[in-house]
């Protein structure tokens, strides 16, 4: 079996500042990466899709290279609107795939136990939206051809319409060139995304896009025509894919807060359940 932890918008700030002056993005990240840790079972492996930084700057980075060097395990990671892909190769360029891809966009393939992941970018810059370009598309077509390895790809952008306005309006703008590519091929296991702040299941081009929350503050849900770009602070989360060959792909969300329990399941006293009468 093989297990990915799938974390995305962390919004990282420099030391001492909050996001949009409330979300302490950083306190939120290392309550996320300490429940990681406390995972009974440890994943293969962590990939961020996107947002690692909130404005891309070399202290962000700081922050991020601080933060993930607790962790025990290989972590992978693609640009989404807030970072940038020039500036994550420049400060993140020692992460697997990070360097791979030249000077352009950042995209690479890797083996993680049972699965393939693929990892594209889909940043613009100085745009919120978010494009992968005729190259990219090429690249992932030849991949996919190439490899039949049940696959995860991954990219910050969900091609898929969410239904909440001000998100879909800055979304991937070449979706249906994506769908094209990806249809045929039906080891594509899951699509795995972040940009919406929100747990988002999905589907795609014939496949199942799961996009994760973020590990800080969530979108508000608001499905109305005009709903208004608003942020709360819901309970934080991420997923954890779980592939078997016999299951494929199941998605697990995992909270980052910590609750009550666990506690034994019991009957009250005197009562019997069916198949314990012995």
């Amino acid at each position: 079996m093989t297990l990915i932890a799938h974390m995305t918008d962390l919004h990282l700030r420099p030391r001492g500042l909050a996001c949009y002056r409330v979300s302490d993005t950083n306190m939120f990240a290392e309550r996320a990466m300490r429940s990681l840790r406390a995972l009974s079972s440890t994943p293969d492996a962590l990939v961020i899709t996107g947002d690692l930084t909130d404005r891309s700057d070399p202290r962000e980075y700081a922050v991020a290279r601080e933060l993930l060097s607790r962790l025990d395990l290989p972590i992978y990671m693609i640009p989404g609107n807030h970072d940038g892909s020039a500036d994550m190769r420049r400060e993140m360029h020692d992460f697997p795939g990070i360097s791979e891809s030249g000077d352009g966009k950042i995209f690479y393939r890797a083996d993680i136990g049972d699965l393939q992941l693929i990892a594209l970018d889909t940043h613009l810059p100085g745009r919120p939206e978010g494009e992968l370009g005729s190259d990219q598309l090429a690249w992932l077509d030849a991949t996919l051809r190439d490899n039949a390895k049940p696959a995860l790809v991954a990219l910050h952008h969900p091609p898929a319409i969410s239904g909440i306005s001000h998100m879909d309006r800055i979304g991937l703008l070449d979706a249906p060139a994506l769908a094209e590519v990806i249809a045929p091929y039906n080891h594509v296991e899951r699509l795995i995304c972040g940009h919406l702040h929100r747990p988002i299941i999905a589907g795609f081009a014939g496949k199942i896009m799961t996009l994760s929350p973020s590990t800080g503050h969530q979108v508000v849900l608001d499905l109305t025509e005009n709903s208004p770009a608003q942020f709360n602070f819901e309970p934080a989360a991420y997923f954890l894919h779980y592939y078997s060959r016999e299951s494929g792909v199941v998605s697990h969300m995992s909270y980052v807060e910590n609750f009550p329990g666990p506690h034994d399941f019991f009957a009250d006293e005197g009562v019997v359940w069916p198949g314990d009468e012995t």
